[in-house]
């Protein structure tokens, strides 16, 4: 049976060609999509799974964290590491809490900046 192009092949595709704020957004994609499995997991009393799905969306915001350029990056350098840090913090205590209630807080911030990062990457284009 022929297969069209691969989910896969169509991600590392979009990677491939995006702009560097677009990756960026593409990395809030992730770790929102990630959140968001974790929170249904965890109400379908999957916690191992749950747990996996925070530890993506972690591995995600600590890549975000190591890329911000601190001498270019002005006064937002500091705040973005600030956020991030937070966001860290409360997805380790809803893992170590069994607790989805953080993760909440962690949607609602991530979702704010990848705006305003597809704000920018509107505006390049």
């Amino acid at each position: 049976m022929y297969r069209s192009a691969t989910p896969n092949a169509y991600r590392e595709s979009a990677v491939m060609t995006a702009s560097p704020v677009q990756l960026v957004v593409m990395l809030y994609d992730g770790a929102n999509r990630f959140l968001q499995r974790a929170l249904i997991l965890h109400g379908q009393d999957s916690k191992i799974e749950a747990g996996v799905a925070i530890g993506r969306a972690q591995a995600i915001v600590e890549e975000l964290l190591a890329t911000i350029d601190i001498e270019r990056g002005g006064d937002i350098a500091p705040q973005l590491q600030g956020i991030y840090v937070f966001c860290l913090s409360q997805m380790a205590t809803a893992h170590l809490k069994q607790d989805p209630a953080p993760l909440h807080e962690v949607m609602r911030l991530l979702g704010e900046l990848r705006d305003s990062w597809q704000q920018i990457a509107a505006q390049q284009n």
